[in-house]
C-alpha cells in the first residue's frame, strides 16, 4: 500500500466521527468568541485520539492547541469553527427557509473547515505511530475568523514562534491551492456622545450623535474616490441612537471595517477616517472615541508548500459526486442568479469554463499557478503566514456559485457533498504534512521562501498593544 493510499484509508475508516463532528458544529452555529460546545467537541475527540490538549490558550476561552509527537519539525494545522450572525437557515433544501429567526449559521463553511482539519491532524498522528515518524503534529484550534482575529491574537500571543510549518483549508466550489494573497483589515467602533432634548420643543438645547454617524458616512462615501482602487470601506450603523424620533439621539454608534492590499496602506486611509470622524463631532458638537475591535495582515503566500498540496489535490482530487448529489445541486443552482452562476467561473481558463458547464459540481482541480494578485476577501491566516510558512486548499464543498456568506452555502453544511469536500482537504493536508516529516529540505526551502518573500520586513502586528478579543 503506497502513501495515499494508507492515509486515505486511515481518514476513511475514522470518517463517520469527523462527519459527525462536522454535523454537531454546524447544529451549534455559535458565534466569534462564543464557540464554547464546538470547541470543548473537537478538544474532546484530540483528547481520545491521544492528544496532549491545552484549552483556553491566548486569553481566549475557545482558544486550544492539540498536540501529539514531540521534537522538530512542529506542524500546525489550523482549524475554525465559529459561525455568522442571524444566518439560520434549513440543512439540505433547495430553498430559503429559516427555522428560527435572529439564530446564527455556518454561511462560510467553517463547520466543515474544523472537523476537516480535525481528519487532518488525526490522519497524520496515526501514520505517524504506524510509521515511527518524529515530530510534532499540532491540531491549533482558532476562534473567531469572522470579524474576531483569533489567530492574529494567537500570533502576538506567541503561540506560533515555535512552529515550523502550518497547512490549512477552506470550503469552496472549487478545488485548487490558494495562491494569491489577501487584503489586510482593520476593523473599529466609532462612538459618539451629545446631548438628548426634546426634538420639537427645544431641539437647539441637544446635540445629535446620530447627526454625527450620518455627517461621517457622507464624508466616507466621498473618501472613496481618493484612495486607491483596491480598498474597501464597509460600515454598519450598530446603534442609531434608539427608536424614539422626538427625541435627540444622545448616543450613536457605527463599525468600520477598512481593507486594503498591505496594512499600510489601510493605516493610511484609517487616519483619514479619523479626519472626518473628528470634522462630525465639530459640526455637531459632538464628542467621540474609537474602541477597536480586530485587525489582520495581509497574507503571504508559499509556493514550495503549495505545490506539495497541489502534488496530492491533483492525484486525490476532484470531489467524487454521485447522482444525488447532481440532483441537489440542480436544484440549488436554480435559486441562483446568471451573476451568481458566473460568479465561480470568472478565474478559469477556457478549457476549465468548458469543463464547468457540464455539471454543477467542480469535475477538476484547478492547476496550480503562483500568483502575485490579491484576492478581494481578508483571513486571519494571513497573521500565521508572516511568522510561519503557510498553504492552504479549496475543495469543493459547495455547488459552483454558491456565494460565500450565503443561505444556500448554510443549507449545503451538513450534505453528502460538503462531507466528500471535508475528508478530501483532510486527506490533501495531512499527507503534505506527511511529506514535510519526511523530506526535511521542504521546511528549509519554504522557510527560505517566506524569508525572501518578506525581504526584511519584519512582521509588525496590527493589533494594538492592550487590545483584548471582543465578545
Amino acid at each position: 500500500m503506497d502513501k495515499i493510499q494508507e492515509v486515505s484509508s486511515i481518514i476513511e475508516e475514522k470518517k463517520d466521527l469527523f462527519i459527525d463532528a462536522n454535523n454537531k458544529i454546524w447544529d451549534f452555529a455559535e458565534i466569534r468568541f462564543q464557540e464554547k460546545k464546538s470547541a470543548d467537541l473537537l478538544c474532546d475527540i484530540l483528547a481520545e485520539e491521544e492528544f496532549d490538549v491545552q484549552r483556553a490558550v491566548g486569553g481566549m476561552e475557545t482558544a486550544f492547541i492539540a498536540s501529539y509527537g514531540s521534537g522538530k519539525p512542529k506542524i500546525a494545522i489550523l482549524g475554525e469553527y465559529d459561525a455568522l450572525f442571524n444566518m439560520n437557515q434549513e440543512a439540505g433544501i433547495a430553498e430559503k427557509k429559516v427555522v428560527c429567526t435572529g439564530k446564527n449559521g455556518h454561511g462560510c463553511g467553517h463547520n466543515a473547515l474544523g472537523a476537516g482539519s480535525l481528519a487532518a491532524a488525526v490522519g497524520v498522528k496515526d501514520y505517524m505511530k504506524k510509521n515511527n515518524i518524529k515530530g510534532t503534529i499540532c491540531y491549533y484550534g482558532c476562534p473567531a475568523e469572522e470579524g474576531g482575529s483569533g489567530k492574529t491574537f494567537m500570533v502576538k500571543q506567541g503561540l506560533f514562534d515555535d512552529v515550523d510549518l502550518a497547512f490549512s483549508w477552506h470550503p469552496d466550489s472549487i478545488n485548487e491551492i490558494t495562491s494569491m494573497s489577501s487584503l489586510a483589515d482593520i476593523e473599529v467602533y466609532f462612538k459618539f456622545y451629545g446631548k438628548s432634548a426634546h426634538a420639537a420643543a427645544c431641539p437647539h438645547l441637544g446635540r445629535s450623535a446620530l447627526d454625527a454617524i450620518e455627517l461621517m458616512n457622507i464624508g466616507v462615501n466621498y473618501l472613496r474616490e481618493h484612495v486607491i482602487p483596491e480598498a474597501r470601506m464597509h460600515y454598519a450603523m450598530t446603534n442609531g441612537g434608539g427608536l424614539s424620533p422626538n427625541v435627540v439621539q444622545a448616543n450613536a454608534e457605527v463599525l468600520y471595517l477598512l481593507r486594503a492590499p498591505k496594512f499600510s496602506q489601510v493605516k493610511e486611509i484609517y487616519d483619514r477616517v479619523v479626519n472626518i470622524a473628528k470634522g462630525a463631532a465639530l459640526m455637531t458638537d459632538t464628542k467621540f472615541e474609537i474602541v477597536f475591535d480586530c485587525a489582520d495582515s495581509n497574507l503571504i503566500p508559499n509556493d514550495t508548500l503549495g505545490k506539495v498540496m497541489y502534488k496530492y489535490l491533483e492525484k486525490l482530487g476532484p470531489v467524487e459526486v454521485d447522482e444525488n448529489d447532481i440532483k441537489f445541486a440542480e436544484e440549488l443552482r436554480k435559486t441562483l442568479s446568471e451573476e451568481e452562476k458566473n460568479s465561480s467561473l470568472k478565474d478559469l481558463s477556457k478549457e476549465l469554463k468548458e469543463k464547468a458547464m457540464e455539471s454543477p459540481i467542480a469535475n477538476f482541480v484547478k492547476p496550480f499557478e503562483s500568483s502575485n494578485e490579491t484576492a478581494p476577501g481578508t483571513t486571519d491566516v494571513a497573521d500565521v503566514s508572516w511568522v510561519v510558512p503557510t498553504s492552504q486548499c479549496t475543495t469543493s464543498t459547495w455547488m459552483l456559485g454558491t456565494p460565500g456568506h450565503s443561505w444556500q452555502a448554510v443549507s449545503q453544511g451538513k450534505s453528502p457533498l460538503c462531507h466528500k469536500g471535508m475528508l478530501l482537504a483532510g486527506k490533501v493536508m495531512a499527507l503534505s504534512a506527511i511529506e514535510a516529516f519526511e523530506n526535511p529540505s521542504i521546511v528549509d526551502e519554504a522557510k527560505a521562501e517566506l524569508k525572501d518573500r518578506l525581504d526584511g520586513e519584519e512582521y509588525i502586528s496590527p493589533i494594538p498593544d492592550g487590545a483584548k478579543p471582543k465578545l
